[in-house]
């Protein structure tokens, strides 16, 4: 059997703890930012973990 293959845009999406939790970025925070409150773009920044709703997806794209 060949060696299973993650998925590219999952990968770079995505990035896994060492005790295994699944972190991303949050949305809106490329562009436009003279149209958006500062509060909403401090709130948006760093990473956040996955919502139970997606982990099990994101850990299949990964391979995990």
């Amino acid at each position: 059997m060949p060696k299973m293959k993650s998925h590219s845009g999952a990968r770079k999406r995505f990035k896994v703890t060492g005790g295994g939790k699944v972190l991303h970025e949050r949305a809106n925070r490329r562009h436009n930012f003279e149209h958006k409150p500062s509060t909403r773009t401090r709130r948006l920044a760093g990473t956040e973990e996955v919502s139970p709703a997606d982990l099990k997806k994101a850990k299949k794209l990964l391979g995990r």
